[in-house]
């Protein structure tokens, strides 16, 4: 039996441009392959944000095959915040005391303590005195697999990223 888990989280700026790209195992060498379905997912932001207001969870985004499905959180800022979730994710021990009751999809608050974690670790670095989002190419600063001298601030950012990915599970209620 498996769960959900999370693929890839995104944090997109203003301007569309990608601040912080994570990949999370077993989907570590198709990064190129999530570039691409997170910028498939901005036209959406697009359209859902004329009939919607600020800082809401804009839900399901796009589906991708049957395994993937893409979901959006839109800041007050216009930061977009996406959760790729890979919906077979990590297997689970069978536990014969327990209910095997398959997880079909996903209700739209089971995402919200992963967003809500996520922006509030987005706001700490931004407050961050030693965070300066100007130094370099942000794709090149702020992504897991990057090598090179990151800052203090951008490591506490890339490690609460990381918590959140690992740990999150559908029914989750804080993170």
């Amino acid at each position: 039996m498996s769960s959900p888990s999370i693929a890839c989280i995104a944090v997109v700026g203003k301007l569309n441009t990608p601040l912080h790209v994570s990949v999370f195992p077993p989907h570590l060498d198709v990064t190129l392959e999530f570039t691409r379905l997170l910028n498939s997912c901005l036209d959406i932001f697009e359209i859902r944000r004329k009939h919607k207001s600020v800082e809401q969870d804009m839900g399901l985004l796009h589906a991708f095959e049957e395994r993937l499905s893409a979901y959006g959180w839109l800041s007050n800022t216009d930061s977009k915040f996406v959760i790729i979730v890979d919906m077979e994710g990590q297997q689970i021990p069978d536990n014969p005391g327990r209910n095997r009751a398959s997880l079909v999809g996903l209700r739209d608050s089971d995402l919200k303590p992963a967003f809500r974690a996520l922006q509030s670790a987005y706001v700490k670095l931004l407050q961050n005195p030693f965070y300066n989002p100007d130094d370099d190419a942000p794709i090149a600063k702020t992504t897991m697999n990057s090598s090179g001298n990151l800052s203090t601030a951008n490591n506490q950012f890339i490690n609460e990223v990381k918590r959140i990915g690992k740990i999150w599970t559908p029914g989750i209620t804080n993170i």
